[in-house]
């Protein structure tokens, strides 16, 4: 079974061109094969019958039952009533029983009759087959007549014209199937090859799209066929990859820029801090002031280098998710956060919290909700407030103010903090 398989498996054809050609080639000669046996069975019935009627048509003479009964057999035919030469008659007597004198050409083999009447395959007006006495010889087809006194006579017409003709029309119609195969499968392949040449275009320019020329575009032959519709596809999704491809490109030069810009800032509070601090081991005996501003110096870049840090944990985090997280946040809690963190950095700085139609702190505070992410807005308020304590003197106060206002106005700010603007926009 092994070899079987693996022999079937050579022979299955592996392009789509080889399969169409099969298949085509396949139904052309089955649709012939079909027609040919119909064909040849109708013509098979169709002699046959004539065959029978012929049967039908001939009865043996009155006088040929008086002659067998006689002595010597039968006589020949008068003048006009000669047996045709093809036909053979055979006679059973009164008791069935099959008698030695027939009718026509007795050298050449004729029908297997049966010894008993009773044993013949048909009786009546009905027409059967009997096998040849040669082997080698045609069937004959039998027709029974009933004759005078209990006797029947078996007439038998050879089958040897029926069957020469139907071997005829069957070598010819295995040649015109040999024929037609051929001319499917040599018209077919041209036939295919014209009709999958587009498809063979589009297959070698997306080969040497594959190869690296990105830049091809597949040939569309007509919008309207299943071969222009592919191209199409295949061109909207190239342009798209190329699209992301460009994408995927700028954003690997921008992070390389920016990966670079980072390593250089990094470098410059890291070189400080590691200044600093050997200057710090390699003098021991180092004066107050100038240990407490080596210290001071140390603290500042290592702010520097955890606010680079926070931008680069921010850059990964939009990088990975570009989808904004959206939760409910409550705006009081994240600005007492960052108050409060303000004022442990800035113990001499007065800050205050109040609601925003309040010109000072004020102690009923509401709670204020909006959506959004928490920790890019605690990001936002904490580089609110170290801009505002950073660039201002280190006795200005600075002031918090949470609450809900229409969207778009602008009608409050630290100029005129008492007044709050009115809107018919939601807040």
């Amino acid at each position: 079974m092994r070899p079987l398989s693996r022999f079937l498996r050579l022979l299955r054809p592996r392009s789509l061109r080889s399969r169409l050609v099969l298949i085509a080639g396949l139904l052309a000669t089955g649709a012939v094969v079909v027609c040919q046996i119909a064909g040849l069975t109708v013509v098979r019935s169709w002699l046959t019958d004539q065959v029978d009627d012929r049967l039908s048509h001939f009865r043996p003479p009155e006088g040929v039952y008086r002659d067998i009964t006689g002595e010597g057999g039968p006589r020949p035919p008068g003048p006009g009533g000669a047996l045709p030469s093809d036909y053979r008659v055979y006679f059973y007597d009164g008791d069935g029983r099959l008698l030695d004198s027939s009718l026509g050409d007795s050298e050449a083999p004729g029908p297997r009759l049966p010894g008993k009447v009773t044993e013949l395959p048909t009786r009546g007006a009905r027409v059967s087959t009997v096998e040849s006495a040669d082997s080698a010889g045609s069937d004959w087809r039998v027709l029974v007549h009933d004759g005078p006194g209990g006797m029947r006579a078996a007439v038998a017409l050879p089958l040897d014209t029926v069957d020469g003709a139907t071997t005829k029309l069957l070598w010819f119609s295995l040649t015109l199937g040999v024929a037609v195969a051929v001319g499917v499968a040599t018209l077919g392949n041209v036939a295919v090859r014209l009709g999958l040449r587009p498809l063979t275009k589009v297959e070698q320019t997306a080969q040497r799209i594959t190869a690296g020329a990105v830049r091809l575009k597949v040939p569309v032959s007509g919008p309207d066929t299943e071969v222009g519709r592919l191209g199409l596809a295949l061109n909207t999704m190239l342009d798209r990859l190329r699209t992301a491809l460009h994408r995927s490109e700028s954003s690997e030069h921008r992070l390389r820029v920016f990966m670079a810009d980072a390593g250089h800032e990094l470098r410059t509070p890291l070189t400080a801090i590691q200044g600093f601090a050997e200057l710090l081991l390699d003098e021991p005996g180092m004066n107050a002031d100038r240990r407490r501003e080596a210290h001071a110096l140390i603290h500042h870049n290592a702010e520097r280098m955890s606010r680079l840090v926070d931008d680069l944990f921010l850059l990964a985090r939009l990088g990975h998710d570009p989808r904004p997280h959206r939760e409910t946040v409550d705006l009081l809690s994240l600005c007492a956060d960052a108050v409060a963190t303000t004022a442990v950095h800035h113990p001499g700085r007065p800050l205050t919290l109040g609601p925003l139609d309040a010109a000072g702190p004020a102690p009923d505070l509401d709670i204020v909700e909006t959506t959004g992410d928490p920790h890019q807005l605690t990001q936002i308020l904490g580089n609110l407030l170290a801009n505002a304590t950073t660039h201002t003197p280190e006795d200005t106060p600075v002031h918090v103010r949470v609450g809900a206002v229409p969207a778009g106005t602008h009608g409050w700010g630290t100029d005129r903090p008492g007044r709050v603007a009115t809107g018919t926009s939601p807040p």
